[in-house]
């Protein structure tokens, strides 16, 4: 796969914007980056997947993927080795990508059977996480109180 093939797939999803992020390509839904290309070099590229998707993605063809160093790996972003991706693949990748960053709206549209299901199960996901995790301001009112 070149840059150029990486871009077509990304640019194929609706209402997806490519725009400049540190000095490289991403590509955007609803304004939120869901992949990037060129960086830290050429041949790579970067989808930002759960990190549930990114360790299937990994295990199934580490030749592929495998985790951006530090704490973005830790949250799901992950390189892609384009020299080494075939089209069905990144294809796959980039959906899961677009589908996470992509407001629940539009992506109920896009036409696969499992859309709404990986939707709600990442939002739910998401709101458990953020909802075991007191906020600052309740953290605040309960130490005042005691």
């Amino acid at each position: 796969m070149t840059p150029n093939d990486f871009r077509a797939l990304a640019l194929s999803f609706p209402e997806t914007a490519e725009r400049a992020h540190m000095k490289h390509p991403d590509f955007r839904v609803a304004g939120k980056i869901f992949a990037t290309l060129g960086y830290p070099n050429a041949e790579l590229g970067m989808v930002k997947v759960t990190p549930l998707e990114q360790e299937m993605l990994v295990s199934a063809e580490p030749e592929v993927f495998s985790p951006v160093k530090g704490a973005w790996g830790l949250k799901g972003c992950t390189s892609v080795n384009l020299k080494a991706a075939k089209k069905q693949t990144m294809r796959r990748a980039l959906e899961a990508a677009w589908l996470l960053a992509a407001p629940e709206s539009l992506a109920q549209q896009f036409p696969t059977e499992t859309v709404a299901s990986e939707k709600s199960e990442s939002k739910t996901a998401k709101n458990s996480q953020h909802k075991a995790r007191p906020s600052a301001k309740s953290t605040k009112k309960r130490t005042k109180r005691t």
